[in-house]
């Protein structure tokens, strides 16, 4: 823990709070334990929190662009996707606690996890620290400017993909819901976008709109050269 602190920028008055953040529900019903709590409440609060300060930001920063380019742009900040790399640069799939049938299945790679824990850890901060040090995280691992140019340039890939397939002749595109799951309050969607009702890619997301532009992200690295 003193190496992830350390990655992190802070260090935890309360330990248990950062050990709760990187618990998944797999590792506490094998423990069956009350000491074992999940990530999940921690995520809940985390993703609120990430969202403030993200659109708090972009109101400052971005004076000039428009409330639905600031709310595209937001949805790029915090989307899965986004906050995997943050997970990937901390290196938390190697302090995640999984439990066996999850830890078999590949979890400690999966980003919806690593996601997860993302926000569960902007929690954590938050409630052991308050709201400006949750903030300094999330300005250092998740509104930095590499993620920050990234959002910018990758934009709406929807958009990207018809420009690109409206290019090519009779070529037609649509979206197929393949897959919904999680509770009403952590919802995941998978898509699969179609090109000619062929399969071109599929993506997952918290919402269906962010599903979606995931598959058109997937199908614009497999179809751009």
């Amino acid at each position: 823990m003193d190496k992830l602190e350390e990655k992190i920028g802070y260090r935890f008055s309360d330990r248990h709070l950062l050990e709760t953040a990187l618990t998944h529900s797999s590792y506490a019903n094998e423990k069956h334990a009350g000491d074992h709590p999940s990530y999940e409440r921690l995520e809940f609060l985390g993703d609120s929190i990430l969202g403030l300060v993200t659109a708090d930001f972009l109101f400052h920063q971005e004076p000039k662009l428009p409330e639905g380019r600031m709310t595209r742009l937001r949805a790029e900040l915090v989307c899965e996707a986004s906050l995997h790399k943050t997970a990937l640069a901390l290196g938390l799939g190697a302090y995640m606690r999984l439990g066996r049938g999850e830890e078999l299945t590949g979890g400690r790679e999966r980003p919806s996890i690593l996601a997860d824990m993302v926000e569960a850890i902007i929690a954590a901060i938050y409630l052991d620290a308050g709201l400006d040090e949750a903030r300094r995280f999330v300005m250092e691992q998740v509104l930095n400017d590499v993620h920050i140019e990234d959002a910018h340039r990758g934009g709406d890939y929807k958009t990207q993909l018809q420009e690109l397939v409206q290019r090519r002749s009779n070529q037609h595109i649509s979206y197929r819901l393949v897959e919904e799951s999680g509770p009403d309050h952590n919802k995941r969607f998978t898509f699969e976008v179609l090109i000619n009702d062929q399969s071109a890619g599929r993506g997952s997301g918290r919402t269906k709109k962010e599903a979606e532009q995931m598959a058109a992200h997937k199908a614009l690295e497999t179809l751009e050269p």
